[in-house]
C-alpha cells in the first residue's frame, strides 16, 4: 500500500484536508461495495501536524492530526505528500509555518524523483516558499496568482490549467481541484482503471483540465505601476473601440517599447492581450446574464467577425460561447 501524508497547520481549508484523504482512502474500495466485491484498498493516509497537534481549520472545525512530521523522515515512510489549501490570509500562514517550509525544502531535496509532493490551490504558496517548485511548472487559484507570480518569478506559473505535473511535483488550481488532483495521482500511482472507477463513484467529471472559464481580470491590476493602472482604467472604458499601440502609448505617456515592457512586467500580459481579455470578459457577463445573440455580443465588444472572436474567446475560456452560456447563464 501507498502512504499518503497530508500535511495540517491552522488556517487550512478543512475539505481539502478531509476530501482528499476520503478520495485516496476510498480508491478501490467504492466501486468493489457498488458492486459487490471485496475492497481492495491501495492507499493508507495521515494527518501530520508539526508536533502532532490538533489542526484547526479556517471554518472552526478543528482536526486530530495522526503524527507529527517534526523529525520525520518523509522519504523512508511517505510516497506522497499533499499541501491543502491555505483559507487564511496567506502572509500570516506564511510567516507562522517558518519551519514547515524548512521541513518541506528539507523534504524535496532528500529524495529527487522518488517521493512526490503536491499542493492544492493557495497550498502552492508553501511549496513556491520553500523553493520547491523553482524551475518547475506550477498554478494556483486564478485569483491569487498575480500575487504569487510576483512573490516567485523562478516558478513557472501556468494559472489556467487546473492541474500541473513537473517532475515530482504536482498543483492543483482553485477551490475542488484536488478532485482532479487525486484522481490524476491515483492513476499515477496504481493505475488508469482505478482512477476511472474511483472517478466515476465520487461522480467526479475527470475530463476538466482548465480553471480559466473561472478567473476573472481583476487580478491583472495587482501591481504598483501607477501608469499602467492609470492606462488599465482607460481602456476598460474603450476597450470597444479600434486601439492601436501608438495610441495606447500615448494615453501612458511612455515610448512603445516601454509601454511593452512595463505592461507585461505589471500584469504579465502584452496590451493587446489584455485588450482582448476585457473584451472577452465583456462577452463573458454578457452570455451568463442576457439574452442576446452571438453576434450582438461580437459586436458590442468591439469585432465583427463572429468566428474569430469565437475562436478567441474558446483560447482565452477553455469554452466555446454557447457552452460557456450553457454552463454559467
Amino acid at each position: 500500500m501507498r502512504t499518503v501524508s497530508v500535511i495540517g497547520f491552522d488556517g487550512a481549508l478543512a475539505s481539502a484536508i478531509t476530501g482528499v484523504i476520503d478520495l485516496f482512502r476510498l480508491a478501490g474500495v467504492t466501486w468493489a461495495r457498488i458492486h459487490g466485491d471485496d475492497p481492495t484498498p491501495y492507499f493508507r493516509t495521515r494527518l501530520l501536524t508539526r508536533a502532532g497537534e490538533p489542526c484547526r481549520c479556517i471554518n472552526g472545525i478543528t482536526l486530530l492530526a495522526d503524527g507529527a512530521w517534526e523529525g520525520s523522515r518523509p522519504p523512508a515512510d511517505s510516497d506522497l505528500v499533499i499541501i491543502p489549501t491555505i483559507g487564511a490570509p496567506i502572509d500570516q500562514v506564511l510567516h507562522g509555518n517558518r519551519e514547515l517550509i524548512e521541513w518541506l525544502a528539507a523534504f524535496a531535496h532528500a529524495s529527487p524523483g522518488q517521493v512526490r509532493v503536491a499542493s492544492n490551490c493557495t497550498g502552492a504558496f508553501l511549496l513556491a516558499e520553500a523553493g520547491v517548485l523553482d524551475g518547475h511548472q506550477a498554478t494556483t487559484h486564478w485569483g491569487y496568482s498575480s500575487q504569487f507570480r510576483q512573490r516567485y518569478p523562478r516558478v513557472d506559473l501556468h494559472p489556467d490549467k487546473l492541474v500541473t505535473v513537473d517532475g515530482a511535483v504536482a498543483c492543483a488550481g482553485g477551490g475542488m481541484a484536488w478532485w482532479d488532483l487525486g484522481i490524476y495521482l491515483v492513476e499515477h500511482f496504481v493505475g488508469a482503471r482505478v482512477a476511472r472507477e474511483l472517478a466515476r463513484a465520487f461522480v467526479i467529471d475527470a475530463g476538466r483540465t482548465s480553471q480559466a472559464p473561472y478567473s476573472v481580470l481583476q487580478t491583472k491590476r495587482y501591481h504598483s505601476d501607477k501608469a499602467i493602472l492609470r492606462l488599465q482604467d482607460w481602456l476598460e472604458q474603450t476597450f470597444r473601440e479600434p486601439i492601436s499601440l501608438r495610441e495606447l502609448a500615448h494615453q501612458a505617456g511612455l515610448t512603445e517599447r516601454s509601454l511593452l515592457r512595463r505592461f507585461k512586467q505589471a500584469t504579465g500580459d502584452s496590451p493587446t492581450t489584455y485588450l482582448q481579455l476585457l473584451r472577452v470578459e465583456e462577452a463573458r457577463r454578457r452570455l451568463s446574464s442576457s439574452q442576446a445573440s452571438l453576434e450582438t455580443i461580437t459586436r458590442e465588444v468591439g469585432y465583427e467577425d463572429v468566428s474569430s472572436f469565437s475562436r478567441l474567446f474558446r483560447n482565452h475560456t477553455g469554452l466555446s460561447p454557447g457552452a460557456y452560456r450553457a454552463r454559467f447563464r
